[in-house]
Parts: structure tokens; C-alpha cells; sequence
């Protein structure tokens, strides 16, 4: 007989976590062992029922999946990674699999499909979700760098110029050129529609 698969779930609505719990339950060989509601449990869950897999939602307080992914990659790499979201955002692929992802899904797909995900990532396999491979491929490259996303990203509140600088230790001007160039980059008029593109497309 198979040992059972054990399972750690990571997801912030409750709802959404208990039903997907119960329909991976069905399944013979598999056991979900733990489940959090934020992104900072993971790797404490992880360690603590010393899970196989872990399936992770992107959309997370205290961490996002992905940043759960990375996490768990370095600290416990013989945990294998399952990112869902309910965005297909083409970027949040690239970020997944650069976390150390085994597998990319749609939160909504049927539960067999995920259940077999599951399998096929212990035994070795990559599973990504051929629908958001293909807009993944289609987007191309996130063309913003690290500094202009962190500068997009702490700009979402509509925090100023000045603001922004003295909390990223920046000058204001520096601030302003990065803005600007971001906002060249995403095709956009302002700041505004510069960070909901970045966000739309997962780039953030």
C-alpha cells in the first residue's frame, strides 16, 4: 500500500480552505495535515507536521504565496510547491516558478485535477496550468526591475514623492525618475495606472 501524502493548505478564506481541505480528503492517498489562513504560518506548519506538499494562494496576508514558496524552497527544499490563484496574472507564473513552484494552478480547477497535481509533483513533475502558460508566454518578460516595483509597490497607498523617498531612503528625484520610468515602461499616463497594470498583470 502507498503512504499517505501529507498535505499543508494555505489559504485565507475559510470557506474556500475547508472545501478544498474536504474534496482533497476524499481522496485515498492523501491527508491534509494542516491548514493556515496567512502566508507567515507556512513555514512553521510545514516544519511542524513535516508535510509533503504544500498548496499555497497567492493572495495572502502576512505573506503572499509566492513569497511562502520562496521561503519554503530555501528552508525546507524536500517540500514540494503548489501555487493557486484565482488571477491568471501571466506574471505571477515567472514569480512562482522563480520562488521554486513545482506546480502552477487555477484555485477553481476540479478537484481530481488537483488532487492528481498533487501526485505528480512528489513523483518529480512540473504541472502548470496550460491556460495561464500560454498568456505567461504571450506577456513575455516583466520589463519593470526590482527597485521599480518596490517603488510601485509602496506608491499604491498615494503616498507622495517626498513620502516615498524618506521611506525608502531615497532622494526625491530618485524617487521621480524610477516613477517615470516605470511609468514609460507600462505605457501608462501616471503612477496610478502604473501600479493597477503592474497588479493586473502580476508584476508586483
Amino acid at each position: 500500500m502507498s503512504r499517505t501524502i501529507k498535505v499543508l493548505l494555505a489559504e485565507d478564506q475559510a470557506m474556500v480552505r475547508e472545501a478544498l481541505a474536504a474534496l482533497l480528503g476524499l481522496e485515498e492517498d492523501i491527508e491534509v495535515v494542516a491548514q493556515v489562513a496567512r502566508g507567515d504560518e507556512v513555514l512553521d506548519a510545514a516544519r511542524a507536521h513535516g508535510v509533503d506538499v504544500a498548496l499555497l494562494d497567492i493572495e495572502m496576508p502576512g505573506a503572499t504565496g509566492i513569497e511562502a514558496a520562496a521561503l519554503l524552497h530555501r528552508e525546507l527544499p524536500a517540500v514540494k510547491l503548489v501555487v493557486l490563484t484565482t488571477f491568471g496574472r501571466p506574471g505571477y507564473l515567472r514569480s512562482a516558478m522563480e520562488s521554486g513552484a513545482d506546480a502552477f494552478l487555477v484555485k477553481d480547477a476540479p478537484a481530481a485535477q488537483l488532487a492528481e497535481a498533487v501526485r505528480r509533483v512528489l513523483a518529480g513533475e512540473r504541472v502548470i496550468d496550460p491556460t495561464l502558460a500560454a498568456a505567461a508566454l504571450a506577456e513575455g518578460a516583466n520589463p519593470l526591475t526590482d527597485r521599480e516595483r518596490e517603488i510601485l509597490r509602496a506608491a499604491a497607498d498615494g503616498s507622495t514623492n517626498a513620502e516615498l523617498a524618506t521611506a525608502l531612503h531615497l532622494s526625491q528625484g530618485t524617487v521621480r525618475n524610477y516613477l517615470s520610468t516605470a511609468i514609460q515602461k507600462l505605457a501608462v499616463r501616471n503612477r496610478t495606472e502604473a501600479v493597477q497594470v503592474a497588479r493586473n498583470k502580476g508584476w508586483l
